[in-house]
């Protein structure tokens, strides 16, 4: 037996560890009396047997931080993409840590849970992240019990609270996909507003537009990529020129938010439906960066590796954003969202609702639950063309634009 000073969130505590059926459970205490107390006893017990030390121990043993940094993280947690890991830490210490993490997991009963979540949805939480919270805490509870730790997760018998309910997602036209690229590839000069009264003296003037017509033509192919391909943002960022052949794109791979490489979300590869118009805005921007080995990434960062969750940001708040209100788009939408576009599309031509899913990389439920709404609006209306929907935005996005500039009018993209 032993008992260490160890700081657990800050605090001081008093950890004593004991030999108990092979292993070493552990009891954290705020005061040393009170440790040397418990020590003294779980001495006494031992001598009596093994029977009247589990009648000491049974209701504590480790606690939940102690379970999940001792056990749980190195066995279970391993196995889990580090974007997961992250999530589950951020709710962890903005919902749970105070509430439960010194609490000895044998005490975790259903009465004790179903107070922590009433807690939450008092002080205003909602039901979205008590989802999350409810995930991760089953994820430890389940497996503590399948280590023989307690008897069954009480997690289960506590009844979980009713989403919200979302709106339904609207996914944009190929005209406004259409105008969004253009938008990116011929943004307007930025207006530097003349100094208020009481500010340092300054005039007006305007700054050069953004980018340079490479980083234009790249910024109007990742709006394609992920409208006219459904892909997700970590997909696009470890895509490779060799990932696509003449008729299709295959996904094999995403990225971490640090930039490294993983598997894709449901860990198989996809291949997607390549569309003319995206095929020829990949051959266009491919001789603008001049015909690269077929094994470099599509979208380098500036050091040739695939752009990092930071990246993605900048791009999103210097690129993104001002193309969209260009465009008159509020609220800004994320660059996520165009993946519906392309769902949109697919059902638009009537495919069947499992080539959809397999197509955008997720299951037919999940298909059912995100878009339903529109399965049902598309029977009623005739069958398109993809292809053919997007030529044509293009064609009169061109000729609009043609029209203002003859005219001498500013374009103004609707």
């Amino acid at each position: 037996m032993s008992i260490q000073r160890v700081i657990r969130s800050g605090r001081v505590k008093y950890e004593v560890r004991w030999r108990e059926h092979g292993r070493q459970p552990s009891r954290l205490f705020d005061l040393k009396r009170d440790a040397d107390t418990f020590e003294l006893e779980v001495k006494r017990r031992q001598q009596l047997g093994p029977l009247s030390l589990q009648q000491l121990t049974a209701r504590g043993g480790l606690t939940l931080d102690q379970w999940i940094e001792q056990r749980w993280t190195p066995e279970h947690g391993a196995n889990l993409e580090q974007s997961t890991l992250d999530r589950y830490a951020s709710v962890y210490a903005c919902h749970i840590l105070r509430s439960l993490g010194e609490v000895p997991l044998g005490e975790l009963t259903v009465a004790r849970l179903r107070e922590w979540q009433a807690g939450l949805l008092r002080t205003g939480t909602r039901p979205g992240t008590i989802h999350k919270c409810r995930t991760f805490l089953s994820s430890v509870l389940r497996h503590a019990a399948e280590s023989e730790a307690i008897p069954a997760n009480p997690l289960a018998l506590v009844r979980a609270p009713k989403p919200d309910q979302r709106d339904a997602v609207r996914p944009l036209p190929p005209s406004t996909v259409e105008a969004i690229r253009r938008a990116m590839l011929d943004p307007p000069t930025r207006e530097v507003a003349a100094s208020a009264s009481g500010q340092r003296s300054r005039r007006r003037y305007q700054l050069p537009a953004p980018g340079t017509p490479q980083t234009r033509q790249r910024d109007a192919l990742i709006v394609s990529l992920l409208a006219y391909a459904g892909l997700r943002p970590g997909e696009l960022c470890a895509l490779r020129w060799d990932d696509i052949s003449e008729g299709a794109i295959l996904v094999q791979r995403a990225t971490n938010p640090d930039g490294s490489l993983k598997p894709t979300k449901n860990r198989q590869r996809r291949p997607v439906r390549l569309l003319g118009p995206l095929a020829q805005d990949l051959r266009e921007y491919r001789l603008a960066v001049g015909r690269p080995p077929a094994t470099t990434l599509l979208l380098p960062a500036s050091n040739g590796e695939p752009w990092s969750k930071a990246g993605w940001q900048t791009w999103r708040a210097d690129r993104w954003t001002p193309a969209c209100r260009t465009v008159r788009l509020e609220p800004v939408p994320r660059p996520y969202d165009l993946r519906h576009s392309f769902a949109s599309l697919l059902l638009a031509e009537r495919r069947q609702e499992l080539y959809v899913a397999r197509q955008l990389g997720h299951t037919v439920a999940v298909l059912h639950s995100t878009y339903a709404h529109l399965i049902d609006g598309y029977e009623e209306l005739e069958r398109v063309d993809a292809e053919a929907e997007i030529g044509r935005a293009r064609s009169e996005l061109c000729v609009r634009s043609a029209l203002n500039t003859a005219s001498g009018l500013p374009e103004r993209p609707t």
